[in-house]
């Protein structure tokens, strides 16, 4: 895509985050003094928490997967991101964007999307995916510094999406894992919305985790606490690594269970072991490392990414089976760091209804879909419109599910 201008605004791609400047980036990234509104575009049940320092489309991860080839090159993540300066050449606002030529990592599905319109003789890829790569996690997604042309700039990056995708020929413009305000403006735009569901855990001001075991019915309770116990019963420790803790050895040990489960899950994991070490050098305060331990040698872990007000679940793998150790890393050990340092949420990642039974409410999440050809457009729209409302209804049906006491029933 060639500059385009608006007004003295420029508008421009970055075919590399090297161009851009670390510190203007992040203050684009994560500027928000926000009121945390819920638009009209999306349900009032959608969990709208803004976390003003949201680790994924900060310069430094962007960067460590660029640098480890995670992106560009020949994986089909080209990176394609827009951003608005202003004629002093001040960056206003910016755009994690990639090129695709196929629809993997991404968490949303558009599979079949993709099969009917070739199948109808359309070209789906390359399209344009708005996100921050492998990582289903809800976050900012136009990137607009505070200042009195935010809502300029923000307007500008829309409409530069649209003339990077009429200019690469892309059939669509897809913007996952949104919050508001990206929601609102790509709404107006006529961006189409699509619903999906997640689990996340919500901290009530509890002071510990007993205090939060308090608030689920006796029978769930008891369920918990003997899970707890049975997941480190095999003379298992658990420590959380951060910092300076993450050393090569550590991300050694944490990449061997990475694989196992990556190779698992999506036959060749996505990320490659020279990230977690650049990840770890740029940003490993962020980082939080949940490693499991027995008879001298670590033997899982999951990683989590610390934002201000928010901790993030991301990967987990193992090299020994234990019951309950996946639950105790991913969720019981997340819930007990989020207490212990004052966090809001715990996000747990995409999918798993097995969230629930350990105190993860459903909370429904939005993307912004922009299709070109009318023909393909029309039927999505209206598919889009029924998933809507089975989100809705699946989420008041897991909730009333939940393990949290009824009425005024404390051993309900």
């Amino acid at each position: 895509m060639s500059e385009a201008d608006s007004g003295d605004l420029t508008v421009r791609v970055a075919t590399s985050l090297k161009a851009v400047p670390a510190g203007a980036w992040n203050a684009c990234a994560n500027p928000y003094a926000l009121a945390e509104a819920v638009s009209e575009s999306c349900a009032s049940s959608i969990d709208v928490g803004i976390d003003r320092d949201n680790p994924f489309v900060s310069h430094e991860f962007l960067t460590a997967l660029e640098e480890s080839r995670c992106t560009g090159g020949r994986t089909g993540w080209s990176p394609a991101h827009l951003v608005v300066e202003d004629g002093a050449g001040r960056l206003l606002a910016a755009t994690p964007s990639f090129l695709k030529s196929h629809s993997q990592g991404e968490y949303i599905f558009d599979h079949s999307w993709a099969d009917a319109y070739e199948r109808a003789g359309g070209r789906y890829y390359p399209k344009i995916q708005v996100s921050a790569p492998f990582t289903p996690a809800t976050g900012p997604r136009l990137l607009v510094a505070d200042g009195p042309r935010a809502g300029e700039a923000r307007q500008a990056l829309i409409a530069g999406l649209e003339a990077l995708r009429a200019q690469t020929q892309s059939s669509s413009v897809h913007v996952t894992f949104a919050q508001e305000p990206d929601i609102a403006g790509l709404k107006e735009a006529g961006y189409l919305l699509r619903n999906d569901l997640q689990f996340h855990w919500r901290n009530e001001g509890f002071g510990s985790y007993d205090d939060f075991l308090g608030t689920l019915a006796s029978r769930k309770r008891k369920a918990l606490k003997r899970e707890r116990r049975e997941a480190v019963a095999a003379g298992i420790t658990i420590e959380a690594l951060s910092g300076r803790d993450l050393t090569e050895a550590v991300w050694d040990d944490f990449f061997a269970f990475y694989q196992d489960t990556g190779s698992r899950k999506w036959g060749r994991p996505y990320l490659n072991r020279e990230f977690f070490s650049r990840v770890g050098a740029a940003m490993g305060e962020r980082v939080v490392l949940m490693m499991a331990k027995r008879a001298g040698r670590y033997i899982a872990g999951a990683i989590n990414f610390r934002g201000a007000n928010t901790l993030y679940g991301r990967n987990w793998g193992c090299i020994e089976d234990h019951p309950f150790l996946h639950f105790e890393l991913c969720y019981h050990q997340a819930i007990d760091y989020a207490i212990a340092h004052g966090l809001s949420r715990v996000e747990a990642g995409a999918q798993g209804e097995h969230k629930l039974a350990r105190g993860y409410r459903p909370v429904i999440t939005c993307s912004l879909h922009d299709i070109a050809d009318p023909g393909l457009r029309r039927p999505v729209a209206a598919y889009l419109a029924q998933e809507r409302d089975r989100i809705v209804e699946a989420q008041a049906v897991l909730e009333a599910e939940g393990p949290f006491r009824k009425g005024n029933d404390a051993d309900a």
